[in-house]
């Protein structure tokens, strides 16, 4: 039993009834949310350490340390995405095309090890030429810096690869265990070598990527009848295929979230102070990223081992609702009630930081929907798409930076992000659609903007900012979204009932 799916003249398809697979279709949701959660615990410790620690290291740190190490950490991640040459992608996409043990065994073997050889080159090559390399990126010379950056990138891109094969064998237990030690050793290390050792900049890089090592070396053991050779005629060949076309689009996508601060901390007003601030916005944004990160970790997975077309059209559908309906919330709440959150938790220093808050937390939500249209191309095994859409946000970013960020500051960089994010997502949609046509629920989609765009915008320019009737004022707007979408009938017949048994067995999971 499934859906029918009728296809029209243009290619779309169309939803004719969806009855059947109701029980389905919420078992894949119930999977979605079960090892989400499981992905997403330790960014949630995570972010509530680091709200809780906020006030150490905006004390500890001034803001030009702060934003040092910001842009270094973020560089990492970038870098990383380059010397991976696509093989976490590769690996996740073609471990569901075999159903035997052996050969999935040796799609793992392939993808960890040219992984394992291509970032120890670039750490080497990077540590080799750290001096200069840290005038060019940071404006002084700062050699140690830089091979703490080496380092950073060789733990971080193998730890992930790691990561990826507990993933796709939804070992939801050992992933669990692996990123909360890294999480509680990051924590240990980075507060000592900041705080009493005042390390600054450095004590940041070393605290979270000395940490990571250590995980490291304990998943190799772990995994270590999966590792070894790689099946360099059988496998890397297709899998290189599929992978390599990826790195431009994800490094271009990645950019996003390098390129602005990097601006602000060269060009931009304000320079590395402003960069600190503009970082202590996207960490405040936490709620959004670990919930894209987590969502990111378990969507791919779920979506590919699905193999009727027509169920996971339905699935990919549903999910992209549910999906807006939880990100938007989210994005609603950060906009109304993110400058009293700033001043609980940080320094009187960094409450500008403000003002980049909403746009940041909007930009995150979008990069989850274009997640879910390079899915819908990589179950076609077409991965070249993903990089003109991603190079024109890019395009529309870096013109964003240029016009926005002298007149509005740090929010003129958040405005050019999201400005970037609509771009890609449109044009994936316009790539991806044809590749596998998906029924969104346009009507659904409309409904949700509407609602919780216009409550949240008219809160924000109507509502007072500052003071406790100006608090309780945004957040009875912000508990009012719910209660409209409810009211002017968005949930279907059944939809509650079944969220509620969702929500309940997702908390259930994660407090297990």
């Amino acid at each position: 039993m499934g859906v029918k799916i009728s296809r029209t003249d243009d290619g779309e398809s169309s939803r004719t009834a969806v009855l059947y697979l109701q029980p389905a279709l919420y078992g894949y949701l119930k999977r979605l949310l079960r090892t989400g959660a499981a992905y997403q615990a330790s960014d949630v410790v995570s972010a509530a350490f680091g709200l809780l620690l906020l006030p150490v290291y905006t004390r500890a740190l001034t803001r030009s340390q702060y934003g040092t190490a910001e842009v270094l950490l973020t560089a990492i991640l970038t870098i990383s995405i380059i010397v991976r040459l696509g093989g976490i992608e590769a690996l996740v996409r073609y471990y569901y095309l075999h159903d035997d043990p052996a050969e999935r065994d040796r799609v793992v073997r392939t993808a960890t090890a040219w992984i394992f050889v291509a970032s120890t080159a670039a750490a080497l090559l990077i540590g080799a030429f750290g001096e200069p390399l840290s005038k060019l990126v940071l404006g002084f010379h700062d050699a140690t810096l830089m091979w703490l950056t080496a380092l950073g990138i060789w733990a971080y891109t193998n730890l992930e690869a790691a990561y990826a094969v507990l993933r796709v064998d939804e070992r939801a237990r050992p992933y669990l265990i692996a990123s909360m030690t890294n999480v509680l050793l990051t924590i240990g290390l980075t507060v000592v070598l900041v705080v009493p050792l005042d390390q600054g900049a450095r004590g940041m890089l070393l605290g979270n990527y000395g940490a990571s090592t250590v995980v490291l070396l304990g998943l190799w053991f772990l995994l270590r009848g999966r590792l070894g050779v790689p099946s360099v005629r059988g496998h890397m060949p297709p899998m290189l295929r599929f992978g390599l076309p990826t790195v431009p689009a994800e490094v271009s996508v990645f950019l996003l979230n390098v390129i602005d601060r990097f601006y602000i901390y060269r060009t931009g007003p304000g320079g590395p102070g402003a960069a600190g601030l503009y970082s202590l916005a996207v960490k405040f944004a936490a709620v959004i990223i670990m919930v894209v990160r987590a969502f990111q970790y378990a969507w791919p997975p779920l979506a590919y081992s699905v193999k009727d077309d027509r169920e996971a059209s339905r699935l990919y559908a549903t999910v992209t609702t549910y999906y807006v309906l939880f990100t938007g919330l989210i994005v609603a709440g950060m906009t109304l009630l993110g400058r009293w959150i700033l001043r609980v938790f940080a320094a009187p220093a960094f409450f500008g930081a403000h003002e980049a808050l909403p746009w940041v937390t909007l930009g995150w939500a979008l990069y989850g929907l274009f997640l879910i249209l390079t899915v819908m191309a990589g179950r076609a095994k077409i991965t070249t798409r993903n990089f003109p859409a991603a190079a024109l946000g890019l395009g529309v970013n870096v013109l964003g930076l240029v016009l926005l960020v002298d007149p509005l500051g740090i929010a003129g960089a958040g405005i050019a992000l999201c400005a970037a994010y609509v771009a890609m997502v449109t044009a994936m949609y316009l790539f991806a659609r044809r590749l596998f046509p998906v029924a969104f629920e346009w009507g659904r989609l409309a409904h949700l903007v509407l609602v919780i765009g216009g409550i949240t915008v008219a809160g924000e320019l109507l509502l007072p900012t500052a003071g406790a009737g100006g608090f309780l004022g945004r957040l009875v707007a912000l508990v009012a979204i719910p209660a409209v979408l409810a009211a002017t009938g968005f949930l279907r017949a059944g939809e509650t009932r079944r969220l509620r048994a969702l929500v309940s067995r997702a908390g259930a999971a994660r407090a297990a």
